[in-house]
């Protein structure tokens, strides 16, 4: 150890404290008597003051004796080591000093030899356990040093859908990070990382991507997320708490503005649990990659139900108006690439953020009817129920007995 180590000798004879001062070669210990007392209440003092290692106490002292000097020791200064040195050998201080956990027991008038082979074994100790704590800080250091990579590994293996519920839920509380399911994961890619002919070299690529991660990472900084690259490239983005549908556009706006370059965003609500995120990356890379085979026009009219879906008037009108198409038109190229209808997509969008508001939040039916887009609860109710199979409340219900099943 750097220090001496600082000791505190306990005991209202000034002959015996004078005698154990003398009796030892403290320095060549390692050690410094740093204070000594008369009496258990001087002594919890000064021994607080020094922040003292090691207490050789007296049992019997005035105003505080020696039992209670070492409880109170061991509330305060919890490390500090104990070795009682005493006139007293009866059985009962015996038994109460082993429940104390003092280092030992020495009966006057104290033995040279034997204080010194105590004081040894203590210093041995102490040192051990230093080199253990230093041990243990600087692997508590690497491992909050490798979090990033460590969580990301762990990440990949969850979308694989390796682990058990268990495991699951041991390495998020490890990781520090949320042991619930989280609301939502989404898939972030570049296309050019999958072009035949790539306009950029590797390296460039990489800082693309690490700029595309951080202006994510910022956008959502409110959010308990983590970030993640899959084998394929992909950027898997998993989200606990309800964001914001404006803010998911906000990547891909601040992407282009800043780095001038298009991503695309898919996010899906994760509805079943942890063991579910696995799905629900499977099937928001395939809706990723479905929506690389779109034209221009579908993708656009994704985003706009996307940004404008909690618009109770939004219109297939008027995005055809908005493109400079005709309504007939744009339905009929939306139900060709996407097999289904604008009315359609709008709805499956309201269904799907509202089920991450029946989820995620207590807010009342109503509320939730308006905050995506439905003018009256009852024809929420009515849509909801035609595409779930139960009502909203039903749905809730259900979902919080699942939870409490669980």
């Amino acid at each position: 150890m750097d220090s001496l180590l600082r000791v505190l000798i306990a005991d209202d004879e000034p002959i015996i404290r004078e005698g154990v001062r003398d009796s030892v070669d403290w320095p060549s210990l390692g050690m410094s008597v740093c204070a000594e007392a008369e009496d258990g209440e001087e002594a919890l003092e000064l021994a607080l003051q020094h922040r003292i290692h090691i207490a050789l106490v007296d049992l019997n002292m005035p105003i505080m004796n020696g039992i209670t000097l070492m409880k109170e020791l061991r509330q305060k200064l919890p490390q500090c080591r104990i070795i009682i040195i005493t006139g007293h050998d009866e059985f009962s201080y015996a038994q109460e000093a082993i429940r104390l956990g003092v280092d030992d027991y020495i009966l006057k008038p104290a033995n040279a030899e034997q204080l010194r082979q105590v004081l040894t074994r203590i210093r041995h100790d102490l040192e051990t356990a230093q080199r253990q704590e230093e041990h243990l800080q600087r692997a508590s250091k690497q491992i909050v040093k490798n979090f990033p990579l460590m969580r990301e590994r762990f990440c990949l293996e969850w979308i694989e859908g390796t682990m058990t519920e268990e495991e699951l839920v041991e390495q998020l509380e490890f990781l520090r990070l949320p042991t619930h399911a989280p609301t939502l994961l989404g898939v972030i890619r570049w296309p050019e990382l999958n072009a035949s002919v790539p306009l950029r070299k590797e390296n460039d690529r990489q800082l693309f991507l690490f700029a595309i991660e951080n202006i994510v990472s910022e956008i959502l900084v409110e959010y308990e997320i983590t970030l993640f690259r899959e084998h394929a490239g992909l950027i898997v983005l998993i989200v606990w708490g309800t964001v914001p549908e404006a803010l998911i556009s906000d990547m891909q706006h601040a992407v282009q503005a800043y780095l001038k370059i298009s991503i695309q965003v898919h996010m899906q609500p994760v509805e079943e649990g942890l063991l579910s995120v696995p799905a629900v990356y499977r099937q928001c890379k395939s809706s990723i990659y479905k929506e690389t085979q779109m034209s221009p026009l579908v993708r656009r009219a994704k985003d706009y139900i996307r940004e404008t879906y909690m618009e109770a008037d939004m219109s297939l009108e008027a995005f055809a108006n908005l493109m400079n198409v005709s309504p007939v038109y744009l339905s009929r190229i939306i139900k060709q690439e996407l097999g289904t209808s604008f009315v359609g997509l709008v709805t499956q969008m309201r269904i799907s953020k509202a089920i991450q508001l029946l989820n995620a939040t207590d807010l009342p039916i109503n509320e939730i009817a308006e905050k995506v887009g439905y003018d009256t609860q009852h024809y929420f109710s009515t849509a909801f129920k035609k595409a779930v199979g139960v009502s909203p409340i039903q749905y809730r219900k259900g979902a919080a007995f699942q939870e409490e099943d669980g």
